[in-house]
């Protein structure tokens, strides 16, 4: 047997596992259902292109798309197939009056899932929160505008490069209040991780778990978003208490 067999042998079988990874993505993410959904959104002229991987989490993938009028999209695709997104989103979709007739098995709850976050996008967009702008939504599939550019995300607080702390500080508690007095629901899951940074402002994203401010946790929410957001910027020398904070958002 000739030299560097080893090589070339454990070089394709490593290119085969790869492949097969990829196939397993794919399928996980574009399932039958998935594929049925996203030629709706294409057949409807919401999406023309749809590029790579922008964003992967446990419950969904964000992909940089294009409109028919050369927009950039962000087309997030949630999966139909995670037994244990069902037992994480129960407990802000119960108590919520505008799905308390969805069916309970996984599929239609995910299918709940993303309508409630559109709709939770409509409501903060419309009031003047900063957050992307929601196109469409079908099935298990989000699209809305794209913030960065030419495929490449803003950065995420956590991350960008921020001139003045203070000031980003009142601009998302200014974006918090909006939230919770004219689109009358909370974000409940705010943090660094989901205020992305675009043109020196905050864009909130990842609303599925919002709820209305009628919702019975939503004060538990609001206070947990607030101690969030506090105890990132006191790390970048804002000093501030999160109970002031609260109150100026609560209108105490």
């Amino acid at each position: 047997m000739s030299e560097g067999w080893e090589e070339k042998f454990f070089g394709k079988e490593e290119k085969r596992r790869k492949d097969e990874e990829l196939l397993k993505t794919v399928e996980e993410v574009f399932d039958a259902f998935t594929l049925q959904a996203l030629y709706k959104l294409i057949n409807k002229k919401v999406i023309d292109v749809l590029y790579g991987v922008v964003d992967t989490g446990k419950e969904s993938r964000v992909y940089w798309a294009k409109s028919p009028q050369g927009e950039d999209l962000a087309v997030k695709i949630f999966l139909t197939s995670t037994r244990e997104f069902k037992k994480t989103v129960l407990q802000y979709i119960d108590g919520d009056p505008r799905f308390e007739k969805i069916r309970r098995d996984t599929r239609h709850i995910v299918y709940a899932w993303a309508l409630k976050e559109f709709k939770n996008l409509e409501r903060a967009y419309e009031v003047g929160v900063s957050v992307p702008r929601p196109i469409a939504v079908h099935k298990n599939i989000i699209v809305m505008t794209f913030i960065g550019e030419n495929g490449v995300p803003a950065p995420l607080l956590k991350d960008a490069e921020v001139s003045d702390y203070e000031e980003m500080f009142w601009r998302v508690v200014d974006n918090i209040k909006a939230l919770y007095r004219k689109a009358k629901i909370v974000h409940a899951d705010l943090s660094e991780y989901n205020i992305m940074v675009w043109k020196e402002n905050p864009v909130f994203f990842d609303f599925g778990q919002a709820v209305l401010t009628s919702h019975p946790n939503a004060d538990l929410f609001l206070e947990r978003d607030v101690k969030n957001i506090v105890g990132f910027f006191k790390k970048r020398g804002i000093e501030v208490e999160a109970t002031s904070v609260l109150a100026e958002i609560l209108g105490c």
